[in-house]
């Protein structure tokens, strides 16, 4: 029985070996900054499996981890805020979705590469974050977060800057950006499921190989935050990020000159 399934996931050992690396660095970021995992792994994976499987595959994963996150800071949660984004949020996961089905691989790998080229240089150049923001802010940025949440797996960057604006308390900002990425990726699952994308067997065998790796992953990431400044970490991923981004803008590039 357990053969027939895995004879569903035709992938080499070198390709397991780097998905699980992708998957297990990915949830290291995880389980230190709270988001990121599209990020880091999407990246890895793109070279193997089309960014319309990797993304409903990380809403599962993710899934699990942001639960993880947020029960034991859930009494911090701004709820106020939390309330404020979530429509929008919603609104910004259905359009991400229908993009991200509807789009060709090839420009979403374009995409994915120029948006996490992006967010690395922003998080590298700008050292002055805002420091108030008004309500009004969450429209935009809630907006943002949920349509680049759903089509590339990230949006939790724009959630830390909105929320890191408004509350005064760390620990608040921080259970409520994990409330929100819950919430977040109950809504991504559900647009996915309706879309039918789960009825995909080997992708749902896929995810639960992967289990194992992404919780290591947060555990490991967890241990780093204790020796570790989480400024230091991230600044370090930011580094990798970037070199991704650009390997994937090259690689678009090289593909559209190889068809010329």
């Amino acid at each position: 029985m357990l053969s027939t399934l895995f004879a569903q996931l035709p992938l080499t050992s070198f390709e397991w070996l780097w998905i699980l690396l992708g998957v297990g660095a990915a949830y290291i970021v995880f389980g230190v900054a709270g988001f990121g995992t599209a990020l880091v792994a999407g990246p890895v994976l793109i070279n193997f499996m089309p960014l319309s499987r990797i993304i409903p595959l990380l809403v599962l994963l993710d899934f699990v981890a942001a639960f993880g996150n947020w029960l034991p800071t859930r009494k911090a949660v701004a709820r106020a805020e939390l309330f404020r984004l979530l429509p929008c949020m919603a609104l910004g996961c259905s359009l991400g979705v229908v993009f991200l089905l509807s789009l060709k691989s090839d420009l979403l790998m374009l995409g994915m590469g120029l948006f996490v080229s992006a967010y690395a240089l922003y998080s590298l150049t700008v050292s002055v974050r805002p420091t108030q923001l008004s309500a009004a802010w969450s429209v935009p940025m809630g907006t943002a977060g949920g349509l680049f949440g759903a089509l590339f797996g990230s949006g939790g960057f724009l959630y830390a800057i909105y929320l890191n604006a408004r509350l005064l308390s760390q620990e608040q900002a921080r259970a409520t950006q994990s409330a929100l990425i819950s919430c977040s990726t109950v809504v991504r699952l559900s647009l996915f499921l309706v879309a039918g994308v789960y009825a995909d067997l080997p992708l749902l065998l896929l995810a639960l190989c992967l289990v194992p790796m992404m919780v290591a992953g947060l555990c490991l990431g967890r241990r780093l935050t204790l020796g570790m400044s989480r400024e230091t970490f991230v600044r370090l991923i930011t580094w990798l990020v970037l070199a991704s981004g650009l390997a994937l803008i090259g690689r678009y590039l090289s593909e559209v000159n190889w068809a010329l």
